[in-house]
């Protein structure tokens, strides 16, 4: 396995409010982060996108459920479990998603993440999460 993939194995699984400082030496200094709601350029960029992120979020795990790889590019599929103050009363959210990752010099260099985000937000919102339980079930017919 690639430097760079066993690094953001490692990071991720063990990544916190305490320990964001890892994310220099696990992202490239020209890091691409795309998730469905940010386009991130640069690891300060990046690395104040997690500070803001871990201000209102009091856990995070990720589980790795599977790694595909092929050369310097890899898919990695992971299960986070997280609890933020203002999302499901603080109780914990369960979310199912990949990784698109791209390494250079030992580092990751683009990360593009997939993933239901009315899981992972909207669904825990009063009112609108009960639309968007509404809509999937009607969609799922």
């Amino acid at each position: 396995m690639p430097l760079w993939l066993d690094k953001f194995i490692t990071t991720y699984q063990s990544l916190d409010a305490d320990n964001l400082e890892l994310l220099a030496e696990l992202y490239h200094q020209d890091i691409i982060f795309r998730d469905p709601m940010h386009t991130i350029t640069g690891i300060d960029a990046l690395s104040a996108y997690f500070e803001a992120l871990y201000q209102n979020i009091f856990y995070c795990h990720f589980r790795i459920t599977q790694v595909l790889k092929n050369g310097e590019q890899a898919a990695v599929y992971w299960q986070m479990e997280y609890a933020h103050k203002r999302l499901n009363k603080g109780r914990k959210i369960t979310v199912e998603g990949h990784s698109l990752l791209m390494g250079k010099e030992d580092k990751v260099i683009c990360h593009r993440d997939y993933l239901d985000l009315g899981q992972m937000v909207y669904e825990h919102i009063p009112v609108l999460g009960r639309i968007i339980l509404w809509l999937k079930a009607r969609a799922g017919r």
